[in-house]
Parts: C-alpha cells; structure tokens; sequence
C-alpha cells in the first residue's frame, strides 16, 4: 500500500478531466486544489506554494467577514420571517402583472447559500432575510425568480428580461453580493 507523502501546505486535491489549475478557499478556511488527471504531484505542490499567499488572504478576509457577520436574534428572526411573508409576495404579485408571468406557491425559508429560486412548476422561494436589504434588491431577487418563469436558464434572454423590467440590475447584483456577505 502506497503511503501518501506528507505534504508541506495542508489541502484536498480532487483530479478532474480538467486542463489548468485552480485554488478554492471553503468558507471553514480549508483549501481545496483542482487538478488535471495527468499533472505531476511536484507541480501541484509548487502551484500550491506558489500561490499560499492569497490563500492566506482569503483565510482572512473570510475570518473577517465571520466576526463582521451580523447576529440575528431569534425576536428579530421571527419578525423578519413575518415582515417577509407580507412583502415579498406582494412585490412578486406586482412584477409577475408587470412582467406577464404566473407562478404558483411562494415560500419563505432561511436558506444558507441562496436569496430565491424557481422550481419548474413555478413555485417560489425566498429567503426571509432579504426583508433586511433595501428595498431595490430585494425587488431584484424578485424579478430574477420571476424571469425564471419565462427562461429556465441563465442565459442572455434571461438577462433581457430581468433587464426590461430592471435597467440597473448589474448594480443590484453586485451591491447583493456584496451585502450577502453580512448575512450568509
């Protein structure tokens, strides 16, 4: 039985039918190496070296982002949740008759990785915490659900439609991610 040499920088190495290199640091602070199938274990190791210094940058800016994370209460979770079941399905009942879209149920969740989606009967989900963004992203995630209702896809007639009904959503999207850091 081979033993694995101990390696000098701790990562996860996943091989793939891939053609280049790449470096993921997980929210938990632990890295990953994406690898071709064919590549030499020396080369990983020196592309690891080589570029452990953004590693460490990413180690902290993500530890950073931790202690900045807002703490949500549990009063102030339950009256999110209530706010967000009034709001949400009213600004979707609005875009929908904009947009001329139908959908079927909306839900609301306290989703980890995801502000909304779309199932393909048309069901929504919204993640409650959007009630405690400004109103314009909140409504972006609303119409980006909704434009599911006409393309199942992310692809440019996608964007044409979300872009119809929200010239500026390029800003919208952007400021979201950068305000999802505080909450997910």
């Amino acid at each position: 039985m081979k033993k694995e040499k101990e390696r000098k920088y701790e990562y996860e190495l996943i091989r793939s039918n891939r053609k280049s290199l790449a470096l993921q640091v997980k929210a938990d602070g632990s890295v990953i190496v994406r690898a071709p199938l064919r590549i030499a274990e020396r080369r990983i190791e020196t592309f690891a070296a080589d570029h452990w210094d953004w590693v460490e940058k990413q180690r902290q800016r993500l530890s950073r982002q931790r202690e900045n994370a807002r703490r949500i209460t549990e009063e102030e979770r339950q009256e999110g949740i209530r706010k967000a079941k009034e709001i949400i399905p009213r600004r979707a009942a609005c875009f929908a008759a904009r947009m001329g879209v139908s959908y079927g149920r909306i839900t609301i969740r306290e989703q980890k990785t995801r502000w909304g989606s779309c199932s393909q009967k048309g069901n929504l989900n919204f993640n409650w915490k959007l009630v405690l963004m400004p109103p314009e992203i909140l409504d972006y995630v609303v119409v980006h659900e909704l434009a599911h209702r006409k393309e199942m896809n992310h692809s440019p007639r996608f964007w044409a439609v979300v872009e119809k009904e929200l010239p500026d959503y390029r800003k919208r999207r952007e400021e979201l991610k950068i305000r999802s850091r505080e909450f997910i």
